[in-house]
């Protein structure tokens, strides 16, 4: 199969590329640095030439309420178009475990994914939605998120977080499989805060900061309950718990999991 790949180039995209191309599959990274730009809809018709599944892992280089919103807003009607005219068979959609919760309303980027899945919904192209929850990779960027001087304070709600490669391994498994029109979940092995998460990954750099659990405080703009970030039972859980994670990861260098 043809199997374009919007965002190919990042962090998810890269790695499910890899996986189609050994799997035998012509799969085609898309991004304006290749010349396709769903935003403009730059090469969009030409890349859908023949293609049977696209997989949309772009995401906003804005998190700004009104940036983010029209990113998907206008990235998504433009993907729907050209996949109509290309007579495209599947389309795959990464999005965020919790979209559409009450606790998640307050927040600009989900209630512009949840534009997006609308979008989707409503395209008439047979769909899987993919809810991860966050990747291990971006406990870094949280704990900088959260940063006051040497003490971080972070919500106490639950959190399951993934590895980009099991995100990526699930991802190609869904694009190579049946349309579901409707919404998968995948998560992490274990459970616990996110500020937990936070500070034993700051442990284990070697950070000194502190982090402090405070259920008022705001991850993407939302007050979290405890189970907002959370996946249902059956969710497709990944492998790699933190220790296997870190120890893989860029951060090992610096320091000890714990």
């Amino acid at each position: 199969m043809k199997i374009l790949v919007i965002g190919g180039t990042g962090l998810i995209g890269s790695k499910v590329v890899e996986r189609l191309r050994k799997r035998g599959h012509e799969a085609i990274p898309a991004a304006p640095s290749s010349g396709v730009n769903a935003l403009t809809g730059e090469g969009l018709d030409a890349a859908m030439t023949g293609t049977d599944v696209v997989v949309d892992l772009a995401n906003s280089p804005s998190f700004e309420d009104k940036a983010v919103m029209d990113f998907f807003q206008t990235s998504g009607r433009n993907l729907a178009a050209a996949e109509k005219k290309a007579g495209v068979k599947h389309h795959v959609a990464l999005s965020v475990v919790g979209t559409g919760r009450p606790a998640f309303a307050t927040s600009g980027y989900i209630r512009a994914k949840m534009a997006q899945e609308d979008l989707i919904r409503a395209a008439g192209i047979p769909y899987t939605i993919v809810h991860s929850t966050q990747f291990f990779e971006f406990l870094n960027g949280i704990a900088g998120d959260g940063s006051k001087g040497q003490e971080i304070h972070l919500s106490s709600g639950l959190m399951q977080p993934i590895a980009s490669d099991d995100v990526a391994d699930a991802v190609t498994d869904y694009a190579l499989g049946a349309a579901v029109n409707g919404m998968v979940e995948i998560g992490g092995p274990e459970k616990a805060p996110l500020a937990a998460w936070v500070q034993r990954f700051l442990a284990a750099i070697g950070d000194s900061r502190k982090v402090v659990a405070d259920p008022k405080a705001p991850y993407f703009g939302a007050v979290l309950e405890p189970d907002t970030l959370l996946p249902g039972d059956g969710a497709r859980l990944g492998a790699q718990d933190f220790q296997t994670w870190f120890a893989r990861s860029m951060f090992a260098s610096r320091g000890t999991a714990a």
